[in-house]
């Protein structure tokens, strides 16, 4: 017999909450429970407390964020709300159950002023508030715990929730052309192997706590995945693709935000796919 290892996910309506959902039964000593934002809203500490005092859990993988960029600007008080205050009452709370944090983080707390992958040594600038929001969310975790797993992403997508590779497909249904800007590289990271990247973190029963960077590998532009997402649904040669250098948003993003993985590979031994090798395998549109 093994212990079972109880895992509580937040945000599990989302597209990372979907996705460890999806390959949950792979993982047969673990015991999962999954609570959405109308279950648990992370931003009502009673909320949690009522539901660590009915279930001890020995990890939480916080996947609760808000998330629009766009939005985040006109409203900043509920970004920081969700991705500040709210993860400061889990770390709390994991703090007084003795419960190890997994939470997850973004690329955009980088202001993408560099030319080469950003290490988990480099200091963060967020140019916007998402990015704010994000990194103020981080300093509560390292501030309040000494067990956690930090786990900076990038540009995720998957067949679940809303992400770029969900919007290209739609918009190619409708539309005969479609404009989509080069001004900004990272990497597109399949939310399917974050997922299975997280619950692997878990079984290896590793102590190796801190800050991490998880994407797959390579980098691109938005326009380079919008032109593999095109490829991979057979519309390539039927949509007019533009490049545009001059695509209107109203919040700063950052040109650069590609993450090195370097740190993560050597003390977890895992293997990353490339970006476009991952992409291969994502549901058809």
């Amino acid at each position: 017999m093994f212990n079972t290892i109880k895992i509580l996910v937040t945000g599990a309506s989302g597209q990372l909450g979907q996705c460890i959902q999806k390959v949950e039964m792979n993982y047969e000593k673990f015991d999962f429970y999954f609570a959405d934002s109308k279950e648990l809203n992370i931003t009502k500490k009673g909320e949690i407390h009522d539901l660590f005092s009915n279930k001890q859990f020995d990890f939480v993988i916080n996947c609760a964020a808000y998330t629009n960029v766009e939005q985040a600007e006109k409203n900043p008080k509920k970004a920081f709300e969700v991705n500040s205050e709210g993860v400061k009452n889990i770390a709390e709370v994991c703090k007084e159950t003795n419960t190890t944090l997994i939470h997850i983080s973004t690329d955009y707390v980088f202001d993408g002023q560099k030319k080469s992958p950003y290490t988990e040594e480099d200091i963060p600038n967020p140019i916007n508030v998402y990015g704010k929001s994000k990194l103020m969310g981080e300093i509560f975790v390292q501030e309040i715990l000494d067990e956690y797993f930090l786990i900076r992403t990038s540009w995720l997508y998957s067949e679940f929730g809303h992400n770029f590779f969900k919007s290209i497909l739609k918009k190619s249904s409708v539309e005969e052309k479609l404009t989509v800007t080069i001004s900004e590289t990272g990497t597109p990271t399949n939310a399917n192997d974050l997922a299975k990247f997280i619950l692997d973190l878990i079984g290896m029963n590793t102590l190796d706590y801190g800050v991490f960077h998880y994407s797959n590998l390579g980098e691109a532009t938005w326009f380079d995945f919008a032109k593999e997402i095109l490829k991979h649904s057979g519309k390539l040669d039927t949509i007019k693709l533009e490049k545009t250098d001059n695509y209107a948003i109203f919040a700063d993003r950052p040109k650069y935000s590609v993450l090195s993985k370097e740190k993560t590979v050597n003390i977890f031994k895992n293997s990353i796919l490339d970006w476009s090798e991952s992409f291969k395998k994502i549901k058809k549109g």
